[in-house]
């Protein structure tokens, strides 16, 4: 008896599969413009529609992104990698260094759209934090001139009020360094971490492609004796990231 012959992939499958080889073997760099759909309907003798959705598979994949008007370029990016653990020790922040110092490892990082702002809890920082009022840092984290984070760290307002976290510098060490002035220091980290596709302004303030999802990082500091002092909701761009969490068996 024959062996089945293998079904072999749709066309448009195929010359996306070439199209993603050539990036990964360098062929292609980040921010190259791919061959539109008239140079892939010349190469492989195929109608426009088939060209069009083997351009869609990579940028569904998020490995390619289109421009209006100019065509359809390569999103590559090295990865950031998030040591969960590392990256908030005491041995970081409280010797004046940032966070992201440790996720960037010197790539160059940006910080914008940042705003202080006093406001109502809502509901997660109001069950999590125990008050009725808070202040907002809210702001937009770049690696390699690419939007990959927002956050939002909420802080118990009558904890906070006249210090450096109310204002946008906060000095070496960031919120934590600033913390422990007033007494306060994080002594305990909880992370929750969630898979979801974004909202509209979430897409537009990342610049995501098409069918990129985001991983959502809610994180509570507590200082000694249980207190919750700092709750953060971080928004993550999932093709920029790996998370590293070690643990001990």
């Amino acid at each position: 008896m024959e062996s089945p012959v293998p079904h072999e992939p749709p066309i448009y499958r195929r010359i996306a599969d070439r199209l993603r080889q050539a990036i990964l073997a360098g062929e292609f760099r980040d921010g190259d413009r791919l061959p539109g759909e008239n140079a892939l309907m010349s190469e492989y003798g195929i109608a426009r529609a088939t060209a069009r959705q083997a351009l869609a598979v990579l940028i569904n994949e998020g490995v390619a992104v289109p421009r209006r008007g100019s065509g359809v370029y390569v999103r590559q990016f090295r990865p950031i990698r998030r040591h969960g653990s590392r990256r908030l020790s005491r041995e970081q922040w409280g010797t004046g260094r940032a966070i992201w110092d440790s996720d960037t490892t010197g790539r160059p990082y940006v910080v914008d759209d940042l705003t202080v702002t006093r406001e109502t809890a809502g509901e997660d920082a109001a069950r999590v934090l125990d008050c009725v009022e808070v202040w907002v840092r809210r702001r937009r984290y770049s690696v390699d001139g690419r939007p990959v984070q927002l956050a939002a760290s909420h802080f118990p307002a009558e904890l906070v009020a006249e210090s450096p976290i109310t204002v946008p510098d906060t000095g070496p060490g960031g919120v934590y360094a600033r913390l422990r002035d007033l007494g306060h220091p994080p002594v305990h980290f909880t992370e929750e971490v969630r898979a979801r596709m974004p909202t509209p302004e979430e897409t537009a303030k990342l610049g995501l492609p098409a069918g990129t999802p985001v991983i959502e990082v809610c994180r509570s500091a507590y200082a000694a004796g249980g207190r919750a002092v700092e709750l953060n909701k971080m928004i993550m761009d999932a093709a920029s990231y790996v998370l590293q969490y070690d643990f001990d068996a």
